[in-house]
């Protein structure tokens, strides 16, 4: 009797609070690095085009004014692209600077800021968005890839202990015969599924404090849950509308962390 009393006392509580939390955010350097592929850092030299956009990036910290950092894979670079005037309009002011590559995995993620992609800066925030190039095939499952973001987010945390981090959950997306078909949009899939996995385990180092999750992915999706080709033209990467949509559904939890 005195144990269920305690049990609806303290729900009581938990609800007059607001809410009570049941564990602590995770650590995201309880990674081994080197464990697996997704958290051995690894560049790709054998594509001509990524040394000096690397490069790029260098030169781009080199001349200051770095407040705010896009962390990913090609759905990031696409700022430079589909998404250029969305990124005018939203974050070209704020000192933002553009670190996604085209067909990066969190591997590769981890080697560039090792070698210098955030060396001598101290941006507000800094947001990431990778890890579907991780989820094809059998490459690597859920929690290779979870430790993948968690190893990027502990060397943020360690090398710039002032700047605060949003994970954005890993975009749906179509699997390999669904972007072979023109003719439809995305429904639920196994690769979705793994990415929602992975997204979902890289919730927990959320803390409420430096490290923020977010999942707008419902934004992109029609009123049957179906990723449409109006948004994503390859079921994959955002078209315009899609980089507007992030933009407009993201705005509000970046400018509040910017301005914290």
């Amino acid at each position: 009797m005195r144990k269920l009393l305690f049990v609806v006392v303290f729900a009581g509580a938990c609800i007059v609070l607001g809410g009570c939390r049941s564990t602590e955010a995770v650590n995201p350097c309880d990674v081994q690095i080197g464990s697996h592929s997704a958290v051995t850092p690894a560049p790709r030299p054998e594509k001509e085009w990524w040394m000096p956009r690397h490069q790029g990036v260098l030169d781009r910290i080199q001349e200051g004014n770095v407040n705010l950092i896009f962390i990913g894979d090609s759905i990031t670079h696409g700022w430079e692209k589909k998404g250029k005037e969305i990124w005018q309009q939203y974050y070209e002011s704020l000192g933002a600077v553009n670190m996604g590559f085209s067909g990066d995995r969190t591997q590769h993620v981890l080697w560039r800021l090792e070698h210098g992609e955030i060396d001598g800066i101290s941006p507000k925030l800094a947001v990431i968005m990778i890890g579907t190039n991780n989820s094809n095939g059998q490459d690597n499952t859920p929690q290779e890839i979870a430790d993948g973001i968690k190893a990027i987010v502990c060397k943020l945390r360690e090398d710039l202990p002032q700047t605060k981090i949003l994970i954005l959950a890993i975009f749906p997306r179509g699997s390999r015969d669904q972007r072979k078909d023109k003719t439809q949009g995305a429904t639920f899939n196994p690769q979705w599924a793994k990415n929602n996995q992975a997204s979902e385990l890289a919730s927990k180092m959320a803390d409420g404090k430096m490290i923020t999750y977010l999942d707008i992915n419902k934004a992109f999706l029609d009123e049957n849950g179906t990723l449409p080709r109006k948004v994503m033209p390859d079921l994959l990467h955002p078209e315009k509308k899609g980089y507007q949509l992030w933009a407009e559904t993201m705005n509000p939890t970046l400018q509040k962390l910017l301005s914290e």
